[in-house]
């Protein structure tokens, strides 16, 4: 357990991102560029361990998957499929209509959706990205995840098929993103990259933004859970393992005014955590990346919420309504107890993909939007453009850009 205050300290020296890596991820970025598909068949070897001979996923494959599939599975990932769609069409753009100042709304051509597979196998994943592309109309979806040495795991192949993927191909890691960005022989370049990986995959994107667009750049996974003593401290207990079996440096911060129930949740964990198969996992990120944290009262929950600007943050407390409107800094907010976060991951309908590590301070979580770029248009008449010729000539002037000034002027009938 941690006072607020001496956390706030602590906080500021969290690293997310090991920039120590940053030179060997450039060396793959410039490895790909150079060589293409061989570069990502040598790195598919090294890293991953796996000889790839193609590099694309025959079509077939995706939908043999699909047919495969357990039933119930199968209902699940529809559900999911159907209410993320419901959510992002809702929230949409629109067109506005024609008048003298307008905006138009496009789709991007052609996206790259990385897709993690190492750990886990995330089919999630491609519904929380793809049905975004295709609800906004982008004409190619490719996906790249990584290889694995018994085949691209079936339930990612399936969420694919019913998700609109064009293609997919088996590469994962820095060179994945590498040829997303510049495209090879193979792997054709996309526009904007999106998706969750690994500190490789996050350095990689970070080195291609420019050449191309990304959603953002992807930290530990992470939760902040409030909570007072209306809580349920087994649901509590559950949705901290459930964040922590992500991978060793997942973090989780649970926030409390009251001494007592931190103190519950925590002999919680303890006893819970021995039922959860992934235990070796769950023990790293509790033991390096957990924090419990006692607050003076609400208003300093509030602070430090706002001050970790989590992925996730749940609130389970009896005035977890109020918290809404103050917490300014969240990817996603679960209120009350039937909010947990694991629904949000997989079919609540808004898409699981947020920024991480503070970076909800000024990033939003991925939707519909993130596929679509806007252009306004300027249709004036010639009382609208008289309106704000002057204007224009006087700022000209000021910046001393006689050709602007002139622009405008002449069609004011009155060239300088």
């Amino acid at each position: 357990m941690i006072s607020a205050e001496a956390f706030k300290k602590a906080y500021k020296e969290m690293d997310t991102l090991d920039f120590s890596k940053a030179a060997s991820v450039l060396e793959i970025i410039k490895e790909v560029r150079e060589k293409g598909d061989e570069a990502i068949k040598a790195f598919s070897l090294k890293f991953d361990k796996v000889e790839v001979n193609e590099l694309l996923v025959p079509r077939s494959e995706l939908e043999k998957a699909w047919s495969e599939l357990d039933e119930k599975l199968k209902e699940a990932l529809e559900l999911s499929k159907r209410n993320i769609e419901k959510y992002q069409k809702s929230i949409m753009w629109k067109q506005m209509e024609k008048s003298e100042l307008y905006q138009k709304v496009h789709a991007l051509r052609r996206v790259g959706i990385y897709v993690p597979g190492g750990k886990a196998s995330y089919p999630s994943t491609v519904l929380m990205t793809a049905v975004l592309a295709r609800v906004a109309g982008v004409e190619e979806i490719i996906v790249v995840t990584p290889p694995q040495k018994d085949g691209i795991n079936r339930a990612t192949l399936a969420a694919c098929y019913i998700s609109g993927v064009d293609r997919v191909y088996q590469t994962g890691g820095a060179q994945a993103v590498a040829a997303l960005a510049y495209g090879t022989e193979t792997i054709p370049r996309v526009d904007k990259i999106v998706g969750p990986g690994n500190q490789y995959v996050a350095l990689a994107k970070k080195l291609v933004y420019g050449d191309v667009g990304i959603d953002s750049i992807a930290g530990p996974s992470e939760i902040v859970i409030v909570a007072d003593h209306t809580a349920n401290k087994e649901w509590v207990a559950l949705d901290i393992l459930a964040q922590a079996e992500h991978d060793e440096m997942a973090r989780t911060f649970l926030i409390s005014s009251d001494e007592k129930v931190l103190s519950s949740i925590e002999e919680e964990l303890k006893k819970q955590k021995l039922l959860q198969p992934r235990l070796k996992v769950i023990e790293e990120s509790l033991e390096n990346n957990h924090y419990a944290i006692l607050t003076s009262g609400k208003d300093e929950s509030i602070e430090i919420v706002n001050l970790i600007a989590g992925e996730h943050v749940s609130i389970q407390t009896a005035d977890a309504e109020d918290y809404v409107e103050k917490v300014r800094t969240a990817g996603a907010i679960f209120i009350g107890e039937y909010s947990p976060e694991a629904i949000g991951d997989y079919s609540a309908g808004p898409s699981h993909v947020l920024p991480t590590s503070g970076n909800a301070r000024f990033a939003s979580g991925l939707s519909v939007n993130d596929f679509l770029r806007t252009n306004s248009v300027i249709s004036l008449s010639r009382e609208t453009f008289m309106e704000c010729a002057a204007a224009a000539v006087a700022i000209a002037n000021e910046e001393s850009l006689a050709a602007h000034r002139d622009s405008v002027s002449i069609r004011m009938g009155e060239r300088a």
